[in-house]
């Protein structure tokens, strides 16, 4: 398939099948009196030193750590037409405003009247693309992932959450992506029902790393040079159905 179908360099819009994924997952809180509760008998938990060990114990009953596991059917590079399994191995821990993931970490930096502001900083765990991924990439040479930093606004009203967020990646494709979404939720018994859409936009580093041809790159694949321009770069539509099997089983 030439490239230049294959990313859809002649509208500049890059077309991305969407993913699918199954993913079961166990959340739990920390007990903040289990460190000291099922400890040796001696010294008894009745006799913990609240002056020692008070402020400990109120920050691990903070604690909300998520492990999830799954797999998802998706491309083998972004714009690609052929697919493959990936697993998908998640560990998430929030304590207070921060939240540390594979992908690094989060900052609540305000919250107030429905709107809060993120900061994030982290690795570009999806960024990246391999040359031996595809014979349609011969001779266009490797991407690199690279850190990433962002900031994210979002607003509640009611069930439904507005958001807009900015990414920054340092090395690789030096690009910037920007997304605006929008999530609605509603529960019923122990089902969450949960929808959302949201449109990425990325400057011209990113397009051109990504979907571009330069000179170079023409003379070994052959291929037609091609300057990618900013833009639209993705539309996403998503669906969920959870269910609350127990308090910390979801």
């Amino acid at each position: 398939m030439p490239l230049t179908k294959l990313f859809s360099a002649r509208s500049r819009y890059i077309v991305v099948a969407t993913s699918l994924s199954a993913i079961a997952l166990l959340p739990f809180k920390a007990n903040a009196a289990e460190p000291f509760d099922k400890g040796p008998a001696s010294p008894s938990a009745d006799n913990v030193d609240e002056r020692r060990y008070g402020p400990i114990r109120q920050k691990l009953s903070d604690w909300n750590v998520m492990v999830a596991g799954g797999a998802m059917y998706a491309p083998k590079y972004e714009g690609s037409d052929e697919y493959e399994v990936v697993p998908i191995p998640m560990v998430s821990a929030t304590i207070g405003r921060f939240t540390i993931s594979p992908g690094g970490l989060s900052v609540d930096v305000l919250e107030a009247n429905g709107f809060k502001v993120s900061l994030k900083g982290g690795y570009d765990l999806g960024g990246g693309r391999k040359e031996k991924d595809s014979t349609h990439l011969k001779g266009l040479g490797n991407i690199d992932a690279g850190a990433l930093v962002g900031g994210q606004i979002s607003y509640e009203m009611g069930p439904v959450e507005f958001s807009a967020s900015v990414d920054k990646t340092i090395g690789g494709s030096d690009g910037l992506q920007g997304v605006l979404g929008a999530n609605v939720s509603h529960n019923y018994n122990n089902f969450i029902f949960a929808a959302g859409a949201s449109a990425t936009f990325a400057d011209e580093n990113y397009m051109q790393s990504y979907f571009g041809v330069t000179a170079l790159q023409s003379a070994r694949s052959g291929l037609p040079q091609y300057d990618a321009g900013a833009g639209l770069k993705r539309f996403d539509v998503e669906a969920s159905v959870t269910y609350m099997a127990t308090e910390n089983w979801l």
